[in-house]
């Protein structure tokens, strides 16, 4: 029975590696189709790369995405990028972010998504004007810095510091590039350089309903075709 069990584990702990390994390989690819399959001038896939190296996925399945996004490789299947929108458990504004090579698939399993949570996907823009599109931008800076003045000086509108040390800034959208640039000559090492969704205003919510919105949103962030998750929370 205990061996069982522990043999259990170890397959779920497998799929859940793969399941991550998928889901990088697909934006390695994503970002070699819309940038060049050179790292070293494109930014958003030498991060996808270094991602992937963090949590150890094979350099075979990181030179292959490479290569299918490029256009060097064809086996046939096509990664769209897909946003979905709707409303949550207690009316809290979601939009998902996928990555996927089969929309006839993902777009079902999102509807059943929100309507098993006691939400409702809605059409494109039902819930977008709750976000306003920014640039984020995660990163890290060795020694003692302000934050604030970090951001005004690389020209960022908005900086959060979590009590790891890991920087949130957030930029108007056509200003992240060279927001990036700025704060890599300011010593900073970027993790994370992409357009996002900020919340305009937060839904505020009882101890209880967020565990319902928290239980949702890692449901979706789960899904096989899910990239990002962006909630008014």
């Amino acid at each position: 029975m205990g061996k069982s069990w522990k043999n259990a584990g170890k397959v779920e702990k497998a799929q859940q590696k793969g399941q991550i390994f998928t889901k990088l390989a697909r934006e390695i690819s994503v970002a070699a189709k819309a940038g060049g399959p050179d790292p070293s001038a494109n930014a958003r896939l030498r991060l996808a790369i270094d991602a992937a190296k963090k949590v150890s996925c094979p350099n075979d399945t990181i030179e292959r995405a490479i290569k299918k996004g490029a256009g060097l490789l064809d086996d046939g299947k096509i990664i769209e990028e897909i946003t979905y929108e709707g409303y949550g458990p207690h009316g809290v504004g979601v939009i998902v972010e996928c990555q996927t090579d089969n929309k006839h698939r993902t777009a079902p399993d999102m509807r059943h998504a929100f309507k098993s949570h006691e939400g409702n996907m809605g059409e494109v823009g039902s819930v977008a004007w709750m976000f306003d599109r920014v640039g984020l931008i995660e990163g890290t800076k060795d020694g003692s810095y302000d934050p604030d003045e970090e951001a005004i000086e690389a020209g960022a509108n908005e900086v959060s510091r979590d009590e790891n040390g890991i920087c949130e800034f957030f930029t108007n959208a056509e200003d992240l590039d060279a927001v990036r640039d700025a704060l890599m000559k300011r010593g900073w090492k970027i993790t994370t350089s992409e357009l996002s969704f900020k919340a305009k205003n937060i839904t505020e919510l009882t101890d209880a309903q967020r565990k319902d919105v928290e239980e949702f949103l890692n449901y979706l962030d789960d899904m096989d075709d899910t990239h990002r998750v962006h909630a008014t929370v």
